[in-house]
């Protein structure tokens, strides 16, 4: 079939070029045209790169443009812009026609706008009727949730769904290309912890709630978290550790086959989709970041060490690629959804 064109924004970032190697070869996507800073606009989008492995030649003979819909005729806009830029310009395209999906923070916690793991609400994307409805425009902005969150979300999804949570506490140990090229200097890294990162103890407690929310924009009950957020100088690979409090008793036996049987979008066939979001390491020194965070080729999360707790109820760690499905992946992933449920066409 004729492929749909793509159009990247923010495109010369760690985000917006993995996004383009993620597109390379995919089977529905095609990308047609890339944004870049005022620096970089009008120059061959592979001269402008800091890395183009793994980036098609077709892609990297791209113009760079402005972020401007004028110079889009792309059903689809996958953004990777910083929230400062996304906030209007996003609007832009949605307003143009265009069917934008955003990595940014910028409209995570709109009440109109779906923040989505496909194999988690796949069904939130109820919410773009009442979004164009209320907003007028025949486009539409859908989110990818904080990486961190969508490490964490994906594992508690499958004991939420057949249990109950009442309680969540987590420790964050990220990557520090979660904070981009040029986010955090190597002399404040090396032989370090950073026991602060800005606003994302924010956003893992909100968007988990609304994420895990039975109905679109609906909070989750009473669940409660709370959330600790630290940067380690690893490259790759957002590691948590975590305690859950459940509602009633529970087995190890029972968590773990809820997490390896757990396999909710294979009807859709989603290209980028893991055959298994959800995979349970036995061995008691894994998951590992140099090891583990490729699994499902990035899009997977690798959960390991449960164990009973003493304070609450279980404890275990996780592993997810926060490029990958942390950014880029999950943003092709959505796409994927919109256009296997009809919200964009070639």
């Amino acid at each position: 079939m004729d492929r749909i064109g793509v159009g990247v924004l923010g495109a010369t970032g760690l985000v917006g070029s993995r996004i383009v190697r993620l597109l390379r070869g995919h089977p529905w996507f095609a990308v047609r045209a890339v944004s870049g800073s005022s620096r970089t606009v009008g120059k061959r989008y592979g001269d402008v790169l800091r890395d183009d492995t793994g980036i098609g030649e077709d892609a990297l003979d791209l113009t760079v443009v402005a972020s401007d819909p004028r110079n889009f005729d792309t059903p689809i806009i996958l953004s990777a812009l910083q929230a400062e830029e996304a906030e209007s310009l996003e609007l832009e395209f949605a307003r143009a026609g265009h069917a934008v999906v955003s990595n940014a923070k910028s409209y995570r916690m709109a009440a109109d706008v779906p923040l989505l793991l496909p194999e988690i609400n796949w069904q939130h994307t109820s919410l773009i009727k009442t979004q164009q409805e209320k907003r007028g425009w025949s486009g539409l902005i859908a989110c990818t949730p904080n990486c961190s969150t969508s490490h964490l979300v994906l594992v508690l999804a499958p004991i939420s769904n057949e249990f109950a949570l009442n309680a969540v506490l987590v420790t964050t140990m990220q990557a520090i290309s979660g904070a981009g090229y040029d986010g955090v200097s190597a002399l404040s890294i090396t032989d370090n912890v950073i026991p602060h990162i800005g606003g994302e103890e924010e956003k893992i407690e909100a968007e988990t709630l609304k994420i895990l929310g039975r109905e679109p924009a609906h909070e989750r009950g009473s669940l409660r978290i709370s959330a600790t957020t630290t940067r380690v100088p690893v490259i790759d690979g957002h590691f948590e550790s975590v305690s859950v409090e459940m509602e009633y008793p529970i087995t190890a036996e029972e968590i773990i086959a809820a997490w390896q049987d757990w396999r909710p979008l294979e009807r859709l066939e989603l290209p980028t989709a893991p055959p298994q979001p959800v995979i349970y390491r036995s061995e008691p020194d894994r998951p590992q970041p140099r090891l583990d965070r490729d699994a499902g080729g990035g899009m997977s999360t690798s959960v390991g060490r449960l164990r009973k707790c003493s304070v609450l109820d279980w404890k275990f760690v996780l592993l997810g690629h926060n490029l990958v499905r942390g950014a880029a992946g999950n943003v092709i992933l959505i796409a994927e959804l919109l256009k296997a449920q009809g919200y964009v066409s070639g």
